[in-house]
């Protein structure tokens, strides 16, 4: 069955492959936070990887994208400009 000109085949593969990619970067950055060392995060005190590892479990993408761009790629920014 076509829509639109579109096999709903192929729109079921196009979410599927969607939402592995979305699955992939999630657990990427959930590895990511659980191997950071503690004196890594800049806020958050002495709980600060396990509030983000929450964060990251509970929010899925969104919380991945927020580690991404609050941590991660705020720290390698600042490696590089001191290394």
């Amino acid at each position: 069955m076509a829509i639109g000109g579109i096999e709903v085949a192929t729109i079921g593969f196009v979410f599927i492959f969607v939402g592995l990619v979305l699955l992939a970067f999630w657990l990427w950055m959930l590895v990511d936070c659980l191997k950071r060392p503690d004196e890594k995060f800049a806020i958050g005190g002495n709980n600060a990887k396990l509030i983000w590892i929450l964060v990251i479990i509970f929010t899925g993408f969104i919380g991945a994208l927020l580690y991404y761009f609050l941590i991660k790629r705020k720290i390698k920014d600042t490696e590089e400009m001191t290394g």
